[in-house]
């Protein structure tokens, strides 16, 4: 299949093949908890940095980026167009946070975060993961959703690069949800199954999101922005503070995995986007 018939294909089918790929990518980490059973508190700390680095890079490069270059072809106010969306995202996290029952891998307290529940704890670690995969999965919708405005080729693979670094980051992620359930009592199994289920949620935002897009073009650059607040949010409020745990040398790992995220995901986007 050469590029043309792959803009053929149109944004919202190329987003569902590119958020099936990021899903598939957190069920291979998932299924590292088939040969560990535990897994180092640096490793995680460094797993969790680098899934950090990654959404802090896509978020300006892929996202806010183009929000605001397409402000401009549009003859929008740039500023006001990425300040209302990214905000928006943050917002949108902000309430959903509140209203979804999830627990924290870290919190030994058991601390019940959204509306109260009587799940089990196994199923609320696991709706914690799912909160960071809807911004990335709206990324990799609005991001295809840029073909609707301009179907190049520049813009294929900047959607791409979108998709194949938040896969990346997609596979330590896994890893970091499975094993920790495995040591919570789960089977291999169970906790395979449970670690990938997290990712599901990936393909759904993703079509949402490219449907949004190329039905009301003029929120485009908004949503490119919503996606970039949706994703700094699930890193201030997630991922960093949970990377940070197990004394100040442990951080380090954490540190340096952020900024190998970041840089690998500039390089990608730079490179091919």
């Amino acid at each position: 299949m050469n590029i043309d018939q792959l803009i053929s294909m149109g944004p919202v089918a190329l987003a569902l093949c590119a958020s099936l790929f990021t899903w598939f990518m957190t069920a291979l980490g998932a299924a590292l908890v088939f040969f560990f059973k535990d897994i180092n508190q640096k490793i995680l700390n460094g797993m969790l940095g680098f899934a950090s680095g990654v959404m802090i890079a896509a978020s300006f490069f892929s996202l806010l980026a183009p929000a605001i270059d397409l402000s401009v072809s549009l003859n929008m106010t740039p500023w006001f167009v990425v300040a209302v969306g990214f905000l928006a995202g943050a917002v949108f996290l902000w309430v959903s946070d509140h209203l979804i029952p999830h627990m924290h891998f870290q919190d030994s307290s058991n601390h019940v975060e959204g509306v109260p529940t009587k799940l089990k704890r196994s199923i609320l670690l696991v709706f914690s993961i799912t909160l960071h995969n809807i911004p990335e999965g709206l990324a990799v919708g609005v991001a295809f959703g840029l073909l609707a405005q301009e179907a190049t080729v520049v813009e294929l693979m900047a959607a791409f690069t979108v998709a194949l670094g938040i896969g990346i980051q997609n596979f330590p992620e896994g890893a970091a949800v499975s094993i920790p359930l495995r040591k919570e009592g789960l089977s291999r199994m169970k906790a395979f199954l449970y670690g990938q289920a997290s990712g599901l949620v990936e393909p759904v935002s993703a079509v949402l999101g490219a449907l949004l897009v190329t039905v009301v073009r003029p929120i485009l650059p908004y949503a490119l922005a919503f996606a970039a607040g949706a994703m700094i949010y699930v890193v201030t409020e997630e991922l960093i503070p949970e990377s940070q745990s197990g004394g100040h040398e442990a951080t380090h790992f954490s540190t340096m995995g952020c900024i190998v995220g970041f840089v690998i995901m500039m390089i990608l986007d730079v490179a091919l986007g």
